[in-house]
């Protein structure tokens, strides 16, 4: 099924593991990580996650939180007062809670760039934060803030601001030193790949259909890319392997060498099954009536012991995806 979904949208290369209690039971490995070098897809291919990232963020907020930082219903312009400059044409702005923002339901608009025309000029995304603020003044709420699901990026743009702001370190360091490090995610990074795992790095590529190339025109992007100020919601690169050990802890397996203790050293299971408690159901690009919900940065599907828990990443040519019965 895996082979025939890369062979169907001519993916030029890609990876599948199944895992049960912690273990990896199955891999497979299809087409290369870089076309010109001729590099075949392996163990140790970085991939870039995207949204994936988003729960490294809630995961960060969830820590302060049980350390007695920050509430969950603390509104976010005590940390992010520029918010105010948003047209809020519910005058709801300073009602505006963590939690909304964690659940997708602060009514903040879905992408960064109020734009998306491509001109090569153009950054990959804002590169700073100032970048963010002066477009404020030119955005509004699309709906009343808690009263439905609605994706927003910038809005863990935002809550990064909040780590940083609480804790002294850049999000990045801050996610290293307490997520990362912890774990044993060693080849984990963001933004340009370090020199020691440039070999590594999967490329990102465009494929183009049309009268010239009928088969679909390969085109290059490169191996890295800058997510700037929206690292936060989209900027995680790791192997396979890393994602592993990340699952192992999510499900609370002990078998990939992490142990209870350990893992509730970097977050308790009582508040990890906090954030898989339903916010508000979810309707955008899902089926009519299923039983979909979004968590505190984390999409459920299902319940009781058909519970599934995931998220899902498409960035730069790359798309993720990850789902676990917890």
């Amino acid at each position: 099924q895996f082979r025939d979904y890369v062979r169907a949208d001519a993916v030029v290369g890609a990876s599948v593991v199944v895992m049960h209690h912690g273990q990896v039971t199955a891999r497979l490995d299809v087409g290369q990580q870089d076309l010109t070098g001729n590099v075949p897809v392996g163990d140790s291919t970085i991939y870039h996650w995207g949204s994936i990232t988003k729960a490294l963020t809630a995961i960060a907020i969830m820590q302060l939180r049980d350390r007695g930082r920050l509430s969950l219903d603390d509104p976010i312009t005590r940390y992010v007062p520029e918010l105010r400059q948003l047209h809020d044409p519910y005058g709801l702005v300073d009602r505006i809670t963590l939690r909304m923002l964690l659940s997708h339901s602060a009514g903040f608009r879905n992408g960064t760039w109020p734009y998306g025309d491509g001109k090569p000029w153009q950054p990959f995304e804002p590169t700073t934060w100032n970048q963010l603020v002066a477009m404020m003044p030119y955005q509004e709420l699309l709906f009343r803030p808690g009263s439905r699901y609605g994706y927003s990026n910038p809005a863990f743009v935002y809550l990064a601001r909040v780590i940083e702001q609480l804790s002294g370190d850049p999000w990045d360091a801050y996610v290293q030193k307490n997520i990362f490090a912890p774990l044993d995610l060693r080849r984990s990074y963001f933004r340009s790949t370090p020199y020691f795992l440039a070999t590594r790095r999967s490329h990102n590529y465009t494929i183009r259909r049309d009268s010239a190339a009928p088969a679909g025109a390969r085109i290059d992007n490169g191996a890295d890319f800058d997510p700037g100020i929206t690292t936060p919601n989209g900027g995680w690169n790791a192997p396979l392997g890393d994602l592993v050990r990340y699952v192992a802890f999510l499900t609370n397996s002990t078998p990939s060498g992490g142990s209870r203790a350990h893992y509730d050293g970097v977050l308790s299971r009582a508040s990890l099954e906090e954030m898989w408690t339903p916010v508000v159901p979810m309707s955008e690009g899902y089926e009519a009536g299923a039983d979909q919900f979004m968590g505190l940065s984390f999409f459920l599907l299902g319940t009781g012991a058909r519970r599934i828990i995931g998220h899902t990443g498409s960035q730069a040519g790359f798309r993720s995806f990850f789902y676990f019965n917890p």
